[in-house]
């Protein structure tokens, strides 16, 4: 008598399809590729390698020593066509190392992809800025200048005896897709940034009339004379710095127009005890430089 056993093999396929087919019409594989032409002997582009990461921070995050085994218990050979093992953690250590000085290219590549692809409307965009507090030395001397740096700055969180990294990101207006970020060096001002950012926005977007909201950090006399100069419309609130609280008082509320605005969270409270938005025009003058 014969006795033949099978072994059932088990694996997760959750959202992985979803997020390969997502990768596929991003090209995200193709553009690392481009940037980062990898070894003609090697068994996975950096690209492949990349894909499989995004999907893992998408599925159910690991650290890259154990990548390889999240890829054997979920269906990655399957979906993706790659097999576990490859994705060890020297195998994904050198794609990181291939991509990190073409980060901005790969990042800004994918977000033109994804405005045509999925036909995004870019005519507003939303930029905020925020910093990540780290333990540690990080002496100046062991980092790659090449790169942003970590240095003390103005954290978020207040922890000014921890050095940080910043980071910046838009997103689109049109269902708040995030299309552009952004790794900043720890001692960068965030009034600094913005030239740079809306340089890369319009140029993501095309030639079409650009909105781009932003904090207060928006305001400065070279920010404000750049974005007139490239025809960008901008809302920022005023830095309370810049502006007298007299100036505030002697607003006239009954010459203001009523707006009608309805924050979210005022979406389900009766109309009779929502707040009331009003809006008053006015000119406030930015000095400039010294003119020689």
């Amino acid at each position: 008598m014969e006795c033949v056993v099978t072994s059932v093999v088990e694996e997760r396929l959750g959202a992985l399809p979803v997020a390969a087919e997502f990768l596929r019409r991003l090209d995200v594989a193709g553009t690392v590729d481009r940037l980062c032409p990898g070894r003609d002997i090697a068994h996975l582009t950096h690209g492949q390698v990349i894909e499989a990461l995004v999907a893992n921070r998408l599925t159910a995050p690991a650290p890259l020593w154990r990548v390889d085994r999240w890829a054997g218990e979920w269906a990655v050979e399957e979906v993706f066509g790659i097999e576990p093992e490859l994705l060890n953690d020297d195998r994904l250590g050198r794609a990181l190392d291939a991509i990190a000085p073409h980060l901005t290219e790969i990042n800004d590549s994918v977000g033109a992809r994804a405005i045509s692809e999925f036909g995004i409307d870019v005519s507003t965009f939303h930029w905020d800025m925020t910093s990540m507090s780290l333990y540690g030395a990080y002496p100046a001397e062991d980092q790659d200048e090449e790169y942003p740096r970590i240095k003390h700055g103005h954290p978020k969180d207040r922890r000014y005896d921890l050095k940080q990294i910043q980071t910046g990101l838009a997103v689109a207006g049109d269902g708040g897709i995030p299309l552009l970020s952004r790794v900043i060096d720890g001692g960068a001002a965030e009034i600094s940034q913005i030239t740079g950012t809306m340089n890369s926005l319009r140029a993501m977007a095309g030639p079409k009339n650009l909105l781009l909201i932003a904090d207060s950090k928006l305001i400065s006399y070279g920010n404000v004379t750049a974005l007139i100069k490239a025809s960008t419309d901008f809302i920022t609130p005023a830095p309370a710095s810049r502006i007298d609280d007299a100036i505030y008082a002697a607003l006239d509320l009954e010459s203001a127009t009523v707006v009608d605005y309805t924050p979210a969270r005022d979406e389900d409270t009766p109309a009779g005890a929502r707040e009331t938005y009003r809006v008053l025009e006015d000119t406030h003058l930015l000095t400039g430089p010294p003119q020689e």
